[in-house]
């Protein structure tokens, strides 16, 4: 019996969780946080036990080595050999990853060449994968990516309207993110309507801070809300979403803690969205708590978040030619209600009705009434599962 470790590491930060493979057994799973600062917290779930420590770890080659220690400390596993293959979430693939690959030395720096697609995660993700590789140097290193999902785009949805040169020589296209959510909730909607995958039209909407809606025809993306990175598409926690570029240049001249670009896409990434217009929070939680509570900023933000959300839906429609359902998922789609209520009160038109019952809190699956011409549910993703999988299959190979 193999134990796979997925992993998703952030600049800050490294989620993961331990399988027994192949049965898909969850032993463990993690967080380890504020890597690099003061009062770093690692927190370990196992066998209905939760365990928390707080000191300081500098790097993620020290955090890799907590997490592996606690395995053992905690007797989850004996001792490393038992852990044959770790799986790295990597947001962005570009053009040069197709699929999930195993790791070496030349797509390490390929991933690190990347990183201008998601300056955000890509660096973190090589640091992770160097860590893994310091400490287990015998274990198969996996990536997998958020933009493979999404390679399957026709050029008429990941081609911008810009000179050709800009995409022969710069690689100027939408590549998306998501794309294992997205995979995995696609897989599963199909289940719950009791057809194959390939007979069904789904629209997947990945709400969480950060929100991604995908055209789904076949079982295959078709098209996809973030860009060239993760700042396209509807509003964020802290994202803005779409904008007009011509603000860019702008702000830039207007306001001068701004000094250049970008500063302004640093702001539109960690300033903006719900955050930007609330002033307040870029957790929906206290967004709605705003709401319901007077505050206009806060309500705005809603109703903006709201307004975005419907109409990337919408567009979506429009790609498919209709669709079977409507999937929510991640950390906003899979728990609030009022954000589910709010979208799909929104677009009756296309033949969503929600049933109230329902669409309740922890709610899990169909969530339309029976007269629903467009199914809509809730289905919890699960990437690192996917991840899991993908270690395994190239395991075997």
């Amino acid at each position: 019996m193999s134990k796979t470790i997925a992993i998703n590491a952030g600049s800050s930060s490294l989620k993961w969780q331990l399988y027994n493979m192949p049965e898909e057994e969850v032993l463990a799973s993690g967080l380890i946080e504020r890597i690099g600062l003061k009062d770093s917290v690692s927190t370990v779930k196992f066998a209905g036990n939760k365990e928390s420590e707080t000191l300081d770890i500098h790097d993620h080659h020290q955090a890799v080595k907590i997490l592996l220690d606690d395995l053992i400390r905690f007797e989850i596993i004996a001792n490393y050999d038992e852990i044959t293959g770790v799986g790295h979430r990597v947001v962005a693939g570009g053009e040069i990853f197709k699929e999930s690959t195993i790791i070496g030395e030349k797509e390490i720096l390929e991933i690190e060449a990347l990183s201008a697609l998601a300056p955000l995660h890509n660096p973190a993700h090589v640091a992770a994968i160097r860590a893994f590789e310091e400490v287990l140097p015998e274990v198969l290193n996996v990536a997998v990516f958020d933009t493979a999902f999404h390679t399957t785009m026709p050029a008429k949805a990941y081609r911008y309207p810009v000179p050709k040169a800009y995409y022969t020589e710069n690689q100027v296209r939408k590549y998306g993110a998501h794309g294992t959510s997205h995979f995995y909730v696609s897989q599963e909607a199909a289940k719950y309507l009791g057809k194959p995958v390939e007979e069904l039209k789904v629209i997947t909407a990945h709400i969480g801070n950060g929100v991604s809606i995908t055209a789904v025809d076949g079982g295959k993306s078709v098209d996809t809300s973030m860009g060239f990175t993760p700042l396209a598409g509807p509003m964020m926690g802290t994202r803005s979403g779409d904008i007009d570029p011509a603000l860019i240049p702008y702000l830039v001249a207007e306001r001068p803690e701004l000094a250049d670009a970008a500063a302004v896409v640093n702001a539109l990434n960690k300033e903006s969205g719900l955050l930007g217009i609330s002033g307040k929070s870029s957790d929906m939680r206290d967004i709605i708590a705003g709401y319901e509570a007077g505050d206009e900023d806060a309500t705005l933000a809603f109703d903006m978040y709201i307004d975005r959300l419907k109409k990337y839906i919408s567009q979506y429609f429009g790609v498919l030619n209709g669709a079977d359902a409507l999937v929510f998922t991640a950390g906003v789609g899979e728990n609030s209600a009022p954000v589910r209520q709010a979208v799909v009160e929104g677009l009756t038109w296309f033949g969503m009705e929600l049933d109230p019952e329902k669409n309740v809190f922890g709610a899990v699956g169909e969530i339309s009434t029976v007269d629903s011409k467009v199914k809509v549910l809730v289905i919890p993703t699960d990437e690192e599962l996917v991840i899991a999988r993908d270690v395994e299959r190239l395991k075997a190979k």
